[in-house]
């Protein structure tokens, strides 16, 4: 009846009861042994809700960290010398004390996790012994180290000889929406410290998420004040509007960096860590999360102005020669440094001399550098203090790179697709062979259902697994030369994305990533010189679509003359998003990798408050969400107080030991609840006596690498099974050390994700792993009989179907394409196999190569065990997907930290053999002449290494490069 009682509880009421959720119901409350049905006798949910926001007494249960409210007034220019600017209080502004918060965290139970002093990790290289710099957190990054040290030659505090640390604040804001329909909306500030480690501040339930104040947006009521003032043109009126939200958002940090914080940051605060120790805690802001119109508002600059870069000034005209030694040197050369006088002179002109906020004095006094006349709160405080405010902004990969730089690429190659000739069908082409992609991993890549070109509700995780799997979509779409060039293009962006994602950064991968960003610049300014130019490219049907509705609505209010035929749409290098592209080394030197301040962490937070809002009640949205948060937070302390683990609240990995199966290599159930006759599956496989080989090497633990030893009919005989019987199991989880030493695991399964790599085992490789098609999972228990007394073993096999490399497809880094697989055919005895589960490294993502279509020059024609799923055909070929995560892209260089020293000896010597021969059957005739007019030679950041350049100095060096050339010193860093 308890189960009945549950069950219909579930399937009533509200309709968010999910299944999780009802089973965390039974596990974290029912099942617990303090649970004790007596004590809600007479429960209420109001009741218990007043007594957790309220003391026995009645009275507000407060902490130093709780929420508060108050309100910002911002001064609205009138243009009028004699009024004066008007004052315009904005009510609402929810927040919590910054100082306040860095004391609950140190002293939360989280705090034990606190790296409390900097360091530097340093690796040493089994290969060749060569040392090198890891990059990695913040708190090894070079701009915690040189805060350390600038904060040891501070002078101490009087009478102070407590150990001086830093808590590391790392903000994150966002505006979001909190619902599918209507317009609520919140705009949350988010503080993560980073002396906890990235891999805990990532989870979105791991409590390290501190949410410190809810900004408010500038009210719809600030029209009526400035429709009001005289003399305010319509444009007027939307520049003042402007000018007034840049007002408000500076005047809430004028309130959160108030008095105490400056204080702290000046003198730090006295604290007790989690060892028990006091020490004296120095805060300092090291980075600022935020997509680019926050960016914007938090650098006092201009939204896309001349100078939209908020690190830099370089000029938008100069963005397009993105990776020139120009461009680099800019960067270097015109980093931002405020123009404090410059700001304070044109709010003169626009507070006392009633100048309009965008007129030409103000714009003549601010200069370059696409300022603002509103005082930045960051340089006016903390400026003298130390805090670059321009630095900390980093740059976004989410919303400027698969949000930004490669959505846009993506859908210019759609442009360019309907531009062709039955350009309708190519894009359906395009759609169909992106639905025929399989899937890898758990959630790696997920099925594309829809069509992909629409791009219909695509989220940033969406376009990376576009990118990861479009070289062999795209291949063929395309006439020759331009096909060409779209393939090298993709990979080069594929190679740069991969690099610039790693969750861990060397010396070597960092000069790498460098290398790679040069060779993708040349590959860009190349599709649009040529490829680009070829062709007369119109809006997609989608955006045509969109502008027409924007265009009704505003023709609504006004009368509109614009065409509602299609635009012309031309491909644009000149985007800060692009110019950000050049950042990334020079950032990840300085605060580690970007997965440490990628702004996906914010928008996780998110999901908590778009769980609360509909608990609210809809009024007064900040402040309810502020209680909820509030709530959860002393639920959290209470829960810790009293050793209980809360459902909202999971340790860090890196507190939590490794399982014992995850130690293991692999995992394969030892169920024999699907028994089969053994001479029924010699019968199916043509009555090959390999298995019985293959138990012989194993039991004999010969090397199984060379199966070259045949056995005789006594020695088969000499291998017992018990019944005939072996065991078939559904699926093999195969454990793996990631190249960032974490432990993950790939779930093989014949029926959905069936193909593996395997170490090769050739003497001399000219590719480093044999792949295979797994087409069954089998236990046994057997014993050997050598004439002594047999020995029980239970082992392990797998049944598959073997792939080779293509030997004469030119693959690597060097010809920018992926390498090239295909079925061994049936007439080799090596065509199919046993293999040791000891042997997979992984699972891998294979890539049908849709140009070469399907056919069955490997396996007959028909239905066949080595086809499953009823398939009559295969694919001819198919592409490794060496971009389908982070360490499967680490796998095919010598640079993964955490992989195997065999395994990356091995790369290492392929690559090498690979270069040479690459390098045998080029002719320098390959290389072409300076045909751009730029002219300049290649270089990296402003702490470039020498050894980057390029003998070959112009942007087009590389337009052969399909071909084989574009050598130089990274050609053998990847297959």
């Amino acid at each position: 009846m308890t189960v009945y009682r549950l069950m219909s509880w579930m399937n009533s009421g509200s309709y968010q009861k999910s299944e999780t959720e009802v089973q965390r119901l039974v596990k974290e409350v029912l099942q617990p042994n303090d649970f004790d049905i007596k004590h809600l006798e007479g429960f209420s949910v109001k009741r218990s809700l007043r007594e957790l926001d309220r003391d026995e007494g009645g009275e507000k249960i407060t902490f130093p960290d709780d929420w508060i409210e108050t309100s910002v007034t911002i001064d609205i220019p009138t243009r009028s010398k004699e009024e004066g600017s008007k004052a315009y209080t904005i009510a609402g502004f929810h927040y919590r004390p910054i100082i306040e918060v860095i004391r609950a965290a140190f002293a939360d139970a989280q705090a034990n996790a606190f790296h409390l002093l900097p360091f530097k990790r340093l690796w040493k290289d089994p290969l060749d012994n060569h040392q090198e710099r890891i990059f990695d957190e913040l708190y090894t990054s070079d701009a915690w180290l040189d805060a350390q040290d600038d904060l040891q030659k501070l002078p101490k505090e009087p009478g102070c000889s407590l150990e001086r640390i830093i808590a590391g604040l790392m903000f994150f804001s966002d505006a979001t929406h909190l619902a599918n329909f209507g317009t609520a909306k919140a705009w949350p500030l988010y503080l993560y410290f980073g002396n906890l480690t990235k891999y805990a501040r990532s989870l979105p339930h791991s409590g390290a998420c501190h949410l410190v104040a809810f900004l408010p947006s500038l009210p719809d009521g600030v029209k009526d004040v400035l429709s009001g003032l005289s003399r305010i043109s319509k444009t007027g009126m939307a520049s003042l509007q402007t000018h007034c939200r840049r007002e408000l958002f500076q005047g809430c940090w004028e309130v959160l960096l108030d008095e105490d914080f400056l204080q702290a940051y000046r003198h730090g605060i006295v604290l007790k860590c989690a060892d028990g120790v006091l020490r004296r805690v120095f805060p300092r802001i090291f980075t600022y999360s935020a997509d680019y119109p926050e960016k914007v508002l938090i650098a006092t600059m201009k939204d896309m102005g001349t100078c939209p870069c908020p690190r830099c000034l370089t000029p938008k005209s100069l963005f397009s020669s993105l990776g020139l030694s120009k461009d680099m040197k800019n960067r270097a050369a015109s980093l931002r440094a405020y123009a404090m006088a410059n700001v304070v002179k044109a709010r003169d002109y626009i507070y006392k001399w009633g100048n309009t906020v965008d007129g030409s004095k103000v714009e003549d006094t601010l200069g370059e550098g696409s300022w603002v006349p509103t005082l930045n709160q960051f340089v006016k405080k903390l400026g003298p203090l130390g805090l670059d405010s321009f630095r900390m902004l980093v740059v976004d990969f989410m919303h400027e790179c698969e949000l930004g730089t490669w959505k846009s690429l993506f859908t210019h190659l759609i442009r360019l697709l309907y531009a062709l000739p039955q350009g309708s069908q190519l894009v359906a082409t395009l759609d169909h062979r992106f639905r025929q992609v399989p899937t890898f991993g758990n959630g790696v890549i997920r099925k594309f259902a829809n069509n992909t070109s629409e791009m219909k509700r695509l989220a940033a995780r969406d376009f990376e697994d576009i990118l990861q799997c479009s070289i062999p979509v795209f291949e063929g779409l395309f006439p020759a030369d331009h096909d060409a060039v779209v393939q090298s293009l993709l990979y080069r962006f594929a190679q740069w994305h991969a690099l610039a994602k790693l969750r861990m950064h060397s010396d070597s991968t960092v000069i790498f990533l460098q290398d790679a960003f040069k060779k993708l610049s040349r590959r860009l300014r190349k599709f649009q010189r040529d490829t680009c130019a070829t062709f007369t490219t119109i809006e997609l049907p989608r955006e045509k679509a969109a502008r027409l509705r924007r265009l009704a609505r505003g023709s609504e209010n006004t009368s509109s003359t614009e065409s509602s035929g299609p635009r012309v749409k031309k491909f644009n290098l000149n985007t800060y998003k692009f110019h950000a592209m050049g950042d990334y080394v020079r950032t990840i030197k300085l605060f580690g990798t970007t997965d440490s301040f990628t702004t996906q962490m914010g928008e996780l937070a998110h999901r908590a408050l778009k769980a609360f809002y509909p608990l609210t009640s809809k009024l007064n949205t900040p402040g309810q969400l502020a209680k909820h948060e509030r709530r959860r937070r002393v639920l959290r302390r209470v829960a810790e107080i009293g050793g209980v683990i809360s459902g909202f609240d999971s340790h860090s990995p890196t507190d939590v030991p490794p399982s014992v199966s995850s130690r293991n290599h692999h995992h394969i159930a030892t169920t024999q609840s699907n028994p089969i006759n053994l001479f029924a599956f010699l019968r199916e496989h043509g009555g090959d006596p390999a298995v019985k080989d293959h138990f012989l090497y194993r039991l004999r633990k010969l090397d199984i690498t060379y199966c070259d030893h045949t056995f005789t009919d006594e020695e088969h005989n000499s291998v017992i099974i018990p019944n005939n019987v072996i065991y078939s199991v559904q699926t093999m989880q195969v454990n793996y050390t990631t190249y960032d030493l974490r432990r993950e695991y790939d779930t093989i399964s014949p029926r959905t994700h069936a193909d593996v790599m395997v170490l090769s085992g050739e003497t001399t490789p000219s590719h480093p792993y044999w792949y295979a098609r797994i087409l069954g999972i089998y236990h046994v228990e057997t014993w050997l009989n050598d004439g002594g007394s047999p020995v029980k073993q239970h082992l392990e096999f797998l049944f598959v179907r073997w792939l080779a490399p293509l030997q004469t497809h030119m693959s690597g880094i060097k010809h920018a394409r992926l390498p090239k697989v295909a079925f061994v055919e049936e007439v080799d005895p090596d065509a199919f196999g046993f293999l040791d589960p000891m042997q997979v490294i992984r699972g891998v993502h294979l890539i049908p190569a849709f140009a070469s279509g399907r056919g069955a020059s490997s396996l007959r024609y028909g239905e066949s065990l080595g086809r499953p799923g009823g398939q009559l055909d295969d694919w001819e070929e198919y592409y490794i997907g060496i971009f389908v995560d982070r360490d499967m892209f680490m796998r095919y260089t010598h640079f993964g930290v955490g992989h195997p020293v065999m395994l990356r000896r091995m790369t290492r010597d392929c690559l090498d053999s690979a270069t040479t021969h690459a390098m045998d059957t080029v002719e320098d005739s390959d290389h072409e002449e300076v045909s751009d007019s730029e002219g300049h030679e290649e270089c990296d950041d402003e702490s470039s290494d020498e050894g980057l350049e390029d003998e070959d100095e112009d942007d087009s060096a590389d337009e052969g490069e399909e071909d084989g050339e574009d050598d130089d010193m990274f050609d053998d860093l990847s297959f």
